[in-house]
């Protein structure tokens, strides 16, 4: 996972919570950019070439198509382009607002990506495990769940074949009963582990007053360091917000903040927090090369 997913679990959610957060309820376009990019850089340093068809696959035809469904039921704006053979006019503003919300859609998809493969249940569990176990429980067995019962109904698929049970030939109504067999059998054995994960909870005393728990993360000094930092970026993005220094506005008429140097410092400053965790990983990668060449 790199070496940002090193770092202590709290600074991990601080993170993605700070740029999913920006990103979601700021749509600046320079941010929407920015953050696109940085997700698109971090999904690739995971998951390598996959990336690549997933956003080509996925993630484009998403931005395209609110770019081009928005302009047909928001009108709003006024910059006249055109008007429908039913009379609705199509406005220049809609359009850009529809590529703005498909560029975050986009963007809050892939972090949210990433997001999974960071912060893994182990880490939700020691974040949220004391204060809300419940709560805690649910998120990290929900998130395990959906790899987990793919894998399974992979294999069960793979055996069905060896037996001639396979989904991918015969008539339709074979098809859809070795379908509903190989579903069966995984929604069976899902049954089935969920008694055993519950018996094994019961076991060791989860839930109880007075129960500890073993944890292997530490709050040294490279994650206060790192803290500081996110902080402290977020707190002059969010100032430079409040003073309308970085503004955006769609409607009526698109207008944008002027290009100040200080807003060009903050879009600086936002690219190199959504691009933070490439630049740790490729810096501690350049490291760990070095090292093993002088060996």
């Amino acid at each position: 996972m790199g070496h940002f997913a090193g770092y202590h679990p709290f600074v991990n959610l601080v993170y993605f919570v700070i740029v999913i957060g920006i990103s979601m309820f700021f749509m600046h376009p320079v941010f929407l950019v920015l953050s696109l990019g940085g997700g698109i850089a971090y999904s690739f340093y995971l998951k390598g070439a996959k990336t690549a068809k997933v956003f080509l696959r996925g993630m484009m035809p998403v931005c395209l198509l609110m770019a081009a469904i928005n302009p047909l039921f928001n009108h709003e704006g006024a910059t006249m382009l055109f008007y429908l053979k039913n009379g609705n006019p199509i406005t220049l503003e809609s359009i850009v607002y529809g590529w703005g919300s498909g560029m975050m859609m986009a963007g809050i998809v892939l972090w949210f990506s990433v997001f999974n493969e960071v912060m893994t249940s182990d880490k939700l569990m020691y974040l949220f495990g004391k204060a809300l176990p419940a709560f805690s429980l649910m998120l990290s067995m929900s998130l395990r769940f959906v790899p987990r019962f793919t894998e399974q109904i992979k294999k069960v698929s793979q055996a069905q074949q060896c037996i001639g049970r396979n989904i991918t030939s015969g008539t339709v109504p074979e098809r859809a009963g070795h379908g509903m067999k190989i579903l069966s059998i995984t929604t069976t054995w899902a049954l089935e582990n969920s008694v055993e994960t519950a018996d094994s909870m019961k076991s060791r005393a989860y839930g109880l007053r007075g129960r500890t728990n073993f944890s292997i993360y530490r709050f040294d000094k490279r994650d206060r360091g790192l803290m500081a930092l996110l902080l402290g970026s977020a707190a002059v993005l969010l100032s430079c917000i409040r003073s309308r220094t970085l503004s955006v506005l769609y409607f009526p008429v698109f207008t944008m903040n002027v290009t100040s140097p200080v807003a060009v410092l903050s879009y600086v400053l936002y690219g190199l927090l959504c691009a933070l965790p490439v630049i740790l990983n490729v810096l501690e990668d350049i490291k760990w090369r070095s090292l093993r060449s002088g060996i």
